[in-house]
């Protein structure tokens, strides 16, 4: 197990995680961060809900992706690997958002 420490919303954290990880976390949560950023003035005094607000707007981007994407034809396997990788895409990034919402409650 490793540790990686991530700056969110002006925060840090430190987080738990597999070895190698590292930097796919830090782009994880690079990417909650710029979304942060994005609510600018309308940050609200509770970190918790600026952390969801985040998380939704990433939620969001993945479902928009999923309603883009247009199987080629005649390559419905290829469809599901890309489907598969999106649901573990989702899957990392609501651990992810649990794993800060967590560290932001026992911090």
């Amino acid at each position: 197990m490793s540790e990686v420490t991530l700056l969110v919303g002006g925060r840090s954290y430190k987080l738990a995680c597999q070895d190698g990880e590292e930097d796919h976390i830090r782009k994880l949560a690079g990417m909650i961060d710029e979304r942060m950023q994005a609510l600018g003035d309308n940050l609200s005094k509770i970190e918790n809900k600026d952390l969801l607000f985040a998380a939704l707007f990433l939620a969001d981007e993945l479902d928009a992706a999923k309603q883009r994407s247009t199987p080629p034809t005649g390559s419905a396997a290829s469809t599901g690997a890309i489907a598969d990788e999106l649901e573990a895409l989702a899957a990392k990034i609501e651990k992810t958002a649990d794993s800060l919402e967590s560290a932001a409650n026992n911090a």
